[in-house]
């Protein structure tokens, strides 16, 4: 299986865990954002109106370098977090909130938009869903210090911002939707399995309809 599966959701919303439960169903090599050892989360929780260009500009320097190491795999390969989301989802929202002045804003999209042309696309993109109330109680249950100011509704605006990107992309690209706000990763051992299969099943389907075409 040489398939590329990015994972895309929200900040709580189970990512990291969904990605190893597919790496080892599917025997492929994971990649994980960079997020515990990020220089910036910290201030820019603290204070988004002064580091949020600075966030973003390593969010997607990681990204991109994480991509290009992928590019490098001869075998299938899932991602936490594509490097789409960094500017569909957050950039683009610090910059409707007023957080991103316009130069930067356009400065971002410049450099985003040739790093990306040099990238494959994933072959499935994996939409995790959750309310804004979900996200906030997994958020404090995992309790990490940078993310304990997280700003409610912030995490709303990403919601909306996420919802807005997936409905704008499913005419063009394979996206699978995962309600994940009664979905327990650890416990709901049944459901799992049987998303793991259907995105076997999807993966599959976009495979033969490639050599169709």
């Amino acid at each position: 299986m040489n398939s590329f599966i990015g994972i895309a959701g929200n900040i709580g919303v189970g990512k990291t865990t969904f990605t190893e439960l597919v790496a080892e169903h599917f025997g492929i090599t994971s990649y994980f954002e960079s997020v515990i050892d990020n220089p910036y989360l910290e201030d820019f929780y603290g204070n988004m109106d002064r580091w949020s260009f600075q966030l973003q500009i390593y969010f997607l320097h990681h990204r991109f370098r994480t991509h290009m190491a992928m590019s490098e795999n001869s075998g299938g390969t899932v991602q936490d977090r594509t490097i789409y989301e960094d500017v569909e989802i957050f950039a683009r929202n610090l910059h409707e909130m007023g957080y991103m002045s316009d130069r930067d804003w356009d400065n971002y999209r410049e450099l985003f938009a040739m790093m990306t042309s040099f990238l494959r696309k994933p072959d499935l993109i994996i939409y995790l869903q959750a309310s804004t109330d979900t996200l906030l109680s997994r958020i404090r249950g995992r309790d990490r210090d940078f993310e304990r100011s997280i700003d409610p509704e912030y995490l709303h605006s990403l919601n909306v911002a996420y919802d807005r990107w997936i409905g704008s992309i499913r005419e063009t690209e394979p996206v699978m939707l995962v309600d994940t706000n009664r979905l327990n990763v650890f416990t709901d051992k049944a459901a799992v399995t049987e998303l793991l299969e259907e995105i076997g099943q999807r993966l599959a389907a976009g495979q033969m309809s490639g050599r169709e075409g």
